[in-house]
């Protein structure tokens, strides 16, 4: 995670996002400002503070151009709370206002699950501490008597100890340790339904009053303590205040990012039909855009400040086919570029996260280097653009399947017919030659994902 990220200015959000996402230059300024301007209204005056309100954003462009990549890209950065949800999921289940909610619900469990992660490093030391004494109880239990003459030993022996466990000696010794876990709370109602957060509030009510059962495990030590050590920073951090900082976080920093939002555009104004539905979903998830108070089962959230970023492809449907009060909540629009053959090529090289550096990775755990010459990375690039083009665009994802097709033979060998220490470079023969047949055989639906 970047230190000091709330500090970060537009041109260094745009920089981070470059050493992982190709191109799509517009799209990154758009959405640096946006964060940016989560920094500025926390730094403005107290009574402007309320009103200054987040410029939602609208990606427009075909599927594997990086329109998701961004939008999680950018939630790494801001260290903030991030859901992603399909629009189109919303007409499955029909569109009732518990089920736009539910994306509200999801981010405030992300807010809480970072919040406890942050909390539960500060106590880590000291929690660290008590773990250390409950270990060292189990391979050699004190001696509470000062006056047993075998006490002085037994401390002795077990400051040895503590020195060999702070060493990492002991990590494959095996002990007894009694593991705290929740006794069932399942429930189920009879006779007239009940809205999700009811039956989350019950659900947790009942949890509070079954007591937590322990049982005894025999585990080595270097599992143990992990399994200690979340127990004992639980028992340090205070719930109350990690859920109201968990509120304020998903608040102030959330980030929602709708996709397939073309999905519920209504073609047909003065029709009926599934466009009636479509528009249901957008005037259910308008109050949720606009600002509105959601229960969760660890408080009310109040949406006015969430970032809420939309993307679609629009291949059928048009931005103007969304109601008009629903484009009014995503004032900035950017569309994305289709990669062309040269950033195909850039997506194999530079990224941190490069297929090409994935491969490696995966191959070099099992002692074996794999390395890419620049033929055959242009190659590769020359291959996926084509199938693009011939077939059906599927953007960068295409290239998941062509390196695929491409590595698997290696992936199979190694380690039985590839042993420990050999050297694998992928040239641009090798590429023309295991590929040959992707381009040859015209009915690639096996290969389209």
């Amino acid at each position: 995670m970047l230190e000091n990220h709330l500090y970060l200015t537009p041109r260094q959000i745009v920089a981070e996002l470059d050493k992982y996402i190709i191109g799509q230059h517009e799209a990154k300024r758009n959405v640096a400002i946006a964060l940016r301007n989560r920094w500025r209204r926390m730094n403005a005056k107290a009574d402007m503070r309320s009103e200054i309100v987040p410029n939602n954003i609208l990606m427009i462009g075909s599927t594997g151009v990086g329109k998701t990549e961004i939008a999680r890209r950018l939630a790494k950065i801001a260290d903030a709370p991030f859901v992603k949800v399909e629009a189109s999921k919303f007409t499955e289940v029909g569109y009732v206002g518990r089920d736009v909610e539910s994306m509200v619900r999801d981010l405030v469990e992300q807010s809480v699950s970072l919040v406890k992660t942050q909390q539960k490093e500060k106590v880590k030391a000291k929690a660290m501490e008590v773990v250390e004494d409950v270990i060292l109880d189990a391979l050699i239990p004190p001696i509470q008597d000062d006056n047993n003459p075998d006490a002085r030993l037994n401390e002795a022996t077990r400051e040895r100890f503590r020195e060999k466990l702070r060493n990492g000696e002991l990590e494959e010794r095996k002990i007894e340790i009694h593991v705290e876990h929740d006794a069932g709370s399942n429930v189920g109602v009879i006779g007239g339904s009940v809205d999700e957060i009811s039956m989350m509030n019950i659900q947790e009510m009942i949890s509070n009053m079954v007591p937590r059962k322990s049982k005894k495990r025999k585990l080595p030590i270097a599992e143990a303590r992990k399994i200690l050590l979340e127990e004992e920073a639980a028992k340090l951090i205070d719930m109350d205040e990690v859920k109201a900082m968990a509120i304020q976080k998903a608040q102030d920093s959330g980030i929602i990012f709708i996709d397939e939002i073309d999905k519920i555009a209504s073609s047909n104004r003065s029709g009926g039909g599934p466009d009636v539905s479509r528009e249901g979903v957008q005037r259910d998830l308008l109050p949720i855009v606009e600002g509105s108070a959601v229960n969760t089962k660890y408080g009310v959230i109040h949406t006015d400040h969430i970032l809420f970023i939309a993307a679609g492809a629009f291949h059928i449907s048009k931005p103007s086919d969304l109601i008009p009060e629903f484009q009014g909540r995503f004032p900035i629009r950017v569309e994305l570029n289709s990669l062309t053959q040269d950033d195909f090529y850039h997506i194999l090289k530079a990224p941190k996260n490069a297929l090409t550096k994935q491969y490696q990775a995966l191959l070099a755990s099992e002692g074996v280097e794999l390395t890419f010459q620049d033929e055959a990375l242009s190659e590769i690039a020359s291959i996926a653009f084509q199938i693009n083009s011939e077939i059906e665009n599927i953007g960068a994802r295409r290239l998941h399947t062509v390196m695929s097709h491409l590595l698997n033979e290696f992936l199979f060998d190694v380690p039985d017919l590839i042993p420990v220490n050999s050297k694998l470079v992928v040239n641009a023969e090798m590429v023309q030659s295991k590929l040959a047949g992707l381009l040859n055989n015209r009915d690639l639906s096996q290969y389209i994902l």
